[in-house]
């Protein structure tokens, strides 16, 4: 997998946002024929509401201007399948994409003793936004899957966040990012604030882990599956809420994680 960051930005109407939940919005990637010129320097952008759900992703916004509206998003390019990740590859500046938003609620809870962020390539753009989202005194462990050391990506991070970098390597994707959380631990007594977001096979293994096996508060975590192995976005989306109910009946039946 690689990034590919691009940039955006409107003339009017700032971009407002505060944690990763609340700087997502839905695009249209291949769609920029929709977007036509007023004559007046602006865009006028055809509305996304009624668009087919198979044309539209949501992303993160990874940085936010909100003097300007600016704002830069990062894409995962994995393979020539897909809408954005081709997109993305062959993007020069001065296309456009028809977006809506932002939208969502999470941020980093003030106070929590600690924070733990979970993630993949996938969920990247949205912890670094959690993290430059903390304050000085926060503190928070970092546990990122990338497939090697040339993949690092810069994060805003200080003395009080520890960032784990975790090497896929040849392993199935969230194998290992698994067993090195799995490894750390984790305490269900800890005033503890845990985001997990990433491809589902994982997903699924740290429920079991936080729920089942440690006993962690449901309310103190945010996770979600962001992708699935041999899926394209359209297919996981039809299938994620089958999947979180049998997730679910598992851990109500106590089903202990692999180990």
């Amino acid at each position: 997998m690689a990034f590919q960051s691009k940039g955006g930005s409107r003339e009017r109407d700032p971009v407002p946002g505060e944690g990763p939940g609340a700087a997502a919005g839905r695009c249209r990637p291949e769609k920029e024929e929709q977007a036509r010129d007023t004559g007046d320097g602006d865009r006028a952008r055809a509305p996304l509401a009624g668009d087919d759900p198979a044309e539209l992703r949501t992303y993160t916004l990874r940085k936010i201007d909100t003097d300007n509206g600016a704002f830069d998003i990062d894409f995962v390019v994995h393979g020539a399948d897909g809408v954005a990740g081709p997109w993305a590859e062959r993007a020069e500046i001065g296309e456009v994409i028809p977006f809506a938003g932002p939208g969502g609620t999470w941020a980093p809870r003030p106070g929590a003793a600690r924070h733990v962020f979970v993630g993949d390539e996938s969920a990247l753009p949205a912890v670094a936004a959690g993290v430059g989202n903390l304050s000085d005194e926060d503190v928070a462990d970092v546990f990122l899957e990338v497939s090697g050391e040339d993949t690092h990506v810069a994060l805003p991070v200080r003395e009080s966040v520890r960032v784990h970098w975790v090497h896929r390597g040849d392993a199935t994707p969230g194998t290992r990012l698994v067993e090195a959380v799995r490894a750390a631990g984790a305490d269900a007594g800890e005033d503890c604030e845990w985001f997990v977001h990433g491809v589902a096979e994982m997903v699924r293994e740290m429920r079991r882990f936080l729920f089942v096996d440690a006993g962690v508060p449901r309310g103190r975590v945010s996770i979600s599956g962001y992708w699935r192995l041999g899926m394209v976005e359209d297919e996981w989306q039809a299938s994620k809420r089958e999947f979180t109910a049998a997730a679910e009946a598992a851990e109500a039946a106590g089903v202990p994680g692999n180990r």
